[in-house]
């Protein structure tokens, strides 16, 4: 089943309701959430929101307050005065008005309960949960101990409490300098989590902020101030991405040290990473201040400052959150998902006009040489999209025409313009190449062209019939543009996946901008303003830029082009709508058959194909609708797990061989068999698959010779993991004994001391099995 379909507005279909639905769902019917449901976007005002961190949490966010009749917060949690700004702040809210959301009166920021969180600091300091620890930041890291040894107390863990306090005091009136001090919460410095051996929650830092001007030299930390502000604004359910999952027992020590029931919880969805590009804040940064793009709006960049300057809309945006939805594990999304997303909203909001981008001049001898252009009708929108209009076009004796439309030696499959053959101009006559002219250095300057008069387009006055059909543009009514060519940022599909040597900056296109001068519109554009959209014809969606636009020079950014250049396999259609639908009424989602566009031929071996490999519709029509990967992925899945198969050729082999043909790579169909059934049976993790398959792309080897080769042979056999988790368990009778009490936090450590025995060899999945089965049998 499609993953989209799972998404569900019926409370009562809960098997169609994804994982934080269901928690609500539950929260509500048990009585453990009595009243509406807050949630809240907490951004760091640090930089601008990106499609990775951003998109996704405000749209779960503000759509489940939405379908639940609550409210969602947008709180600044703006605790590190060095990096934040205003402008920050100012730039986040246009981004979440521009999406479609709004917080109401519900804005918050959490230098506003300073006040607060310092003497909730003090109550932890009067309970004995807090101390003031006075060692530097290496000697706490030191005492923190590692993952395979416990840490050890701070000589200051026992001072007592108005010492601490006195000293607390002190560090918030400005009486030490940075460094000389900092809060601890006392928990337990032999936790298997480390952020559990207590964490920093206070440390000075003498530092100007931004709304606090230097009201406090003292700044909470993000572990301490998250989960009191979410508490004191009584949020319900606090969602965080998965990285926050192993902080998620430091959240509910403090709530419960610090408030009463009810209070809230913390959950834990996915993050994506995108092809083609970066999505961490550190790089981002690295391109503008290294000036390797033109600012944080670039239309190259990731951010929805630069998506909206390249024309890009929210409604397609949205789209795109639907399409991918929210999982419980991390995923690299394919870019062609979101490229599919915008192109399908543009379809019908885009009016269509002719744009010669590389003008190539043509002359019509036969045609009058003085007089008025012939004006021909020509519509702005094609016949399956249910909008009117026309307008007119003026053709003229000389007229320009795209410079690749033409080939003076062409080649047997080339239908468009060449010497003595014949094309269509769009919407108008039949014309036929006569003569070439060339300038001093060879280079073609103009073609010498007749035109048939009785081949008007629509006139039904000729039976005449040619191969290709091509735009152009009248060269005296035409209007000259500045057009910016826009394409991926990255060549590769992972650039944080870098090769030894390179940094993430060695994959940068060199031609992700092109900046044409000599581009001619048709001069129904003339009236085109900052923000207007429209489809050149045969070409690509553009938008007026709104910064560099002045009405005597429009620059036009390429959102995208109609195709997709750099892959041959089909975009996925767009799935049917979720229940997280937070779009305005008049911004329906449609659904889109994943069959669309392909012959009857191929669209019955997409869905022979589905039934037959049990594969959703969608992944059918990836792989099927290419007759090179429809191939390789029957070959492949003789060897059995055809969904597994199927998973594998899209997420992994696709977006490393790109266009090749999978069959002339140097892994064959069986070896990705043998290599899938190692993944299933759990011979091997997916990390190391991931590993073994690099190889076999760049040696050939069999995925056993290249796990030999590598020593990358896991353990997996239960028995022998059996014996493992036995002589670990045994090792630590103090630890088993907690978990039966309680602690099963512990299963972390006992799975670590396997890894450790095993030279991280051991299959973690079937260690934590084996010990989650032994410790409930010993306990029962």
């Amino acid at each position: 089943m499609n993953r989209n379909d799972e998404y569900s507005n019926d409370p009562s279909d809960t098997s169609s309701r994804h994982f934080i639905q269901q928690i609500i769902d539950d929260d509500l019917k048990e009585g453990r959430v009595q009243g509406e449901i807050v949630v809240r976007f907490p951004p760091e005002p640090n930089g601008y929101l990106h499609i990775g961190h951003g998109v996704r949490p405000i749209w779960v966010n503000f759509a489940l307050a939405e379908e639940y009749g609550g409210r969602c917060h947008l709180r600044f949690d703006d605790t590190n005065p060095e990096t934040e700004d205003m402008a920050y702040v100012k730039a986040i809210e246009e981004d979440i008005r521009w999406l479609g959301y709004d917080w109401g009166e519900h804005r918050y920021f959490a230098s506003d309960y300073f006040e607060k969180l310092y003497e909730l600091a003090l109550r932890l300091i009067e309970d004995g949960n807090a101390y003031v620890d006075s060692l530097s930041e290496d000697e706490i890291r030191e005492y923190r101990g590692t993952v395979t040894e416990t840490g050890t107390n701070s000589p200051h863990r026992d001072r007592s409490t108005d010492e601490n306090r006195a000293l607390f005091r002190k560090m918030r009136t400005g009486e030490f300098p940075d460094g000389s001090h900092v809060l601890r919460a006392k928990i337990d410095m032999s936790s298997p989590n480390m952020l559990m051996r207590d964490p920093v929650l206070y440390r000075i830092k003498h530092a100007s902020h931004y709304r606090r001007a230097n009201d406090f030299p003292i700044y909470p930390l993000y572990d301490f101030a998250h989960p009191l502000s979410d508490a004191i604004e009584n949020i319900t359910h606090s969602l965080c991405s998965l990285e926050f999952e192993v902080h998620r027992p430091l959240y509910d020590w403090l709530v419960d040290r610090l408030f009463d029931s009810p209070r809230p919880h913390q959950y834990e969805f996915a993050r994506f990473n995108l092809e083609y590009t970066v999505l961490s804040k550190r790089k981002l940064l690295q391109l503008v201040e290294e000036e390797l793009v033109s600012g944080w709006d670039d239309p190259r960049m990731p951010t929805l400052a630069g998506f909206r300057r390249r024309g890009v809309t929210a409604e397609s945006i949205r789209a795109f959150s639907h399409t991918i939805g929210i999982a419980k594990s991390d995923t690299r999304v394919d870019i062609s998902m979101l490229e599919y997303a915008i192109r399908d909203d543009l379809n019908t909001r885009a009016p269509r006009v002719m744009c010669v981008l590389r003008p190539l001049k043509v002359v019509l001898s036969n045609f009058p040489e003085a007089g008025e252009p012939e004006w021909i009708d020509a519509p702005y929108w094609p016949h399956d999209i249910p909008k009117e209009g026309s307008r007119p076009v003026p053709l003229t004796r000389e007229i320009y025409i795209e410079r690749d439309d033409f080939m003076e030696y062409p080649s047997k499959k080339f239908h468009r313009l060449a010497p003595g053959t014949e094309v269509r101009l769009r919407y108008g006559y039949i014309i036929r190449c006569d003569a070439v002219i060339h300038d001093e250095d060879g280079e073609i300057v103009e073609l010498s062209c007749t035109y048939d008069p009785d081949t008007k387009s629509g006139t039904g006055s000729s039976s005449r019939r040619v191969k290709g059909t091509i735009h152009w543009v009248s060269a005296s009514e035409g209007i000259p543009i500045h057009v910016r060519l826009y394409d991926r940022l990255f060549t590769v599909a992972n650039p944080d996946d870098t090769e030894e040597g390179k940094t993430f900056k060695d994959y940068l296109n060199p031609n992700s901008l092109q900046e044409l001068h000599s581009s001619i519109v048709e001069p129904s554009v003339s009236s085109a303003k900052p923000g207007d959209r429209f489809q050149f014809e045969r070409q690509g969606y553009f938008y007026v830029d709104p910064v560099d636009s002045t009405p005597d020079h429009p620059v036009f950014n390429q959102t995208i082009p109609l195709k997709d250049t750099w892959k041959k396999v089909k975009e996925p259609s767009r799935p049917a709508k979720s229940a997280l639908n937070n779009d305005p009424p008049a911004q329906e989602n449609v659904a889109h058959d994943p069959l669309e566009g392909l012959s009857s031929e191929v669209a019955a071996r997409v869905k022979e194909m589905s039934e037959r490999y049990q594969l959703s519709m969608n992944d059918s029509a990836l792989l099927g609708a290419d007759d090179a990967w429809f191939d390789y992925f029957v070959r492949a899945a003789e060897g059995g797990h055809p969904g597994a198969v199927a998973n594998w050729l899209i997420h992994e082999m696709r977006p490393a061989v790109g266009d090749e043909n999978p069959a002339e790579t140097s892994v064959s169909a069986t070896q990705v068999a043998s290599l899938i059934d190692l993944l299933v049976k759990k011979t091997i993790s997916s990390r190391i698959a991931k590993n073994v398959f690099t190889e076999m792309l760049d040696s050939g080897l069999d995925p056993d010779v290249v796990i030999e080769k590598m020593d990358l042979a896991q353990i997996s056999d239960p028995d022998a993991i059996d014996a493992l988790v036995d002589t670990v368990l045994t090792e630590h009778p103090d630890r088993v004994e907690a978990y039966r009490n309680g602690k099963t936090g512990l299963i972390g450590f006992f799975v670590g001391q396997l890894m450790s025995k095993t030279n991280g060899k051991a299959n973690p999945q079937v260690a934590r099995e084996s010990f989650e089965r032994k410790l409930s049998e010993d306990s029962s």
